[in-house]
């Protein structure tokens, strides 16, 4: 009798409470974890002066040991960090829910003290996958692509930040056409969950965006108890860089994600905040903001009839590979104002705040490969 099935199956259930195998890259003033397993940065921690800023969010059943239901998707039994996804949103050849970059082991090709690049165990639309993290030295920044080799069709494609905001937090972007939420709610069974929102709807103010009562304002988190909502922001056009700031006033900080307009048109946000009753849920999963910039038309709807700053989707190439790039960062923001304007120079990044405040960050501008 062999025991390498037992092994692995027993290796297989104890994944779903502990991790194994943890990357760890460091540069001067920074530090990340990378799980394998999952393609996730499980952590990110910044050092800036005297403090230690680390603004991702952990669901509150990961690394306990609970038992949790079988056949969830292998993200969910760790949920939180910052991963990617491919097809955003969907469940599609056999793959998990936000396809197989979250659900599947990622295979470690090269490695040094601040970067890796690792190849996905999974085919996407037939390419293969490559991601490729790194630190810079006295940058607050996690740098990060990813690469698709050969393959055909059409895929949605998004990072997923997921961000820690126990006591609130202010949302800022880069300009937007209109806010979107998609046809159906997240949750539209009243004895499951609940969804603040109005679906479908559409406004070019988040401040005051349609509500099951009313209106809400987005740029605040929360803004209702016991809610899981999603909403598309879709990117006006006329610039090159997209952002997302969020600033954490209690914590005195700022999370940043950082792309290129004309790669990734869309910034995504997911409320999760006590909306879902059941398992693993159960009403716990509370003050988490999902960051989720990407190229998936398809959450705006079939008729939507905006024009987009790039591509609604990504469209893979037997005979080219396509890359997709972003960034994600912290810094921080002690005077707790939302963020006004975020700009590149050369070499910098610059944050106004919208009571004056300002900041200069080093910040390597060809990692977005900007013109």
């Amino acid at each position: 009798m062999s025991w390498t099935p037992f092994a692995t199956n027993l290796r297989r259930g104890l994944e779903r409470h502990w991790r194994f195998d943890m990357i760890v890259l460091a540069s001067h003033g920074i530090r990340l974890t990378f799980d394998p397993s999952l393609g996730q940065i499980v952590r990110f921690a910044v050092i800036d002066g005297e403090r230690e800023i680390a603004p991702l969010h952990r669901a509150p059943w990961d690394e306990t040991g609970e038992v949790l239901p079988d056949g969830l998707p292998p993200h969910l039994y760790h949920l939180g960090g910052d991963f990617f996804c491919a097809p955003f949103g969907e469940a599609k050849d056999g793959a998990p829910p936000h396809g197989w970059p979250p659900n599947a082991r990622w295979h470690l090709q090269n490695a040094s003290p601040d970067r890796l690049s690792a190849r996905l165990t999974k085919p996407v639309e037939g390419a293969t996958v490559t991601k490729e993290l790194w630190l810079c030295p006295d940058q607050p920044f996690v740098y990060q692509r990813h690469t698709f080799v050969g393959g055909s069709g059409r895929v949605p494609v998004s990072n997923h930040a997921n961000i820690s905001l126990p006591d609130g937090g202010l949302i800022r972007t880069s300009a937007k056409q209109a806010w979107v939420t998609p046809p159906s709610p997240v949750e539209p069974d009243v004895a499951r969950g609940r969804s603040g929102l109005s679906y479908p709807a559409t406004a070019t103010n988040p401040a005051v965006f349609p509500a099951r009562e009313g209106t809400v304002d987005l740029t605040r988190y929360p803004w209702f108890d016991q809610h899981e909502d999603f909403v598309s922001g879709v990117e006006a056009p006329g610039h090159t860089l997209g952002w997302t700031a969020v600033t954490r006033p209690t914590e005195g900080d700022v999370f940043l994600s950082l792309r290129r307009a004309d790669q990734l048109p869309m910034t995504m946000l997911w409320h999760s905040n006590g909306g879902r009753d059941y398992p693993p849920w159960s009403g716990r999963h509370t003050g988490c903001l999902g960051v989720e910039e990407g190229a998936a038309q398809h959450m705006l709807g079939v008729d939507h009839g905006m024009s987009l700053s790039g591509p609604g989707d990504l469209k893979l190439h037997n005979e080219c590979d396509m890359s997709v790039s972003h960034v994600i960062g912290a810094v921080a923001w002690p005077t707790g104002s939302a963020i006004r304007s975020v700009e590149l120079t050369d070499r910098h990044l610059v944050l106004c705040g919208e009571d004056g405040s300002r900041r200069e960050v080093p910040f390597d501008k060809d990692a977005l490969e900007l013109t």
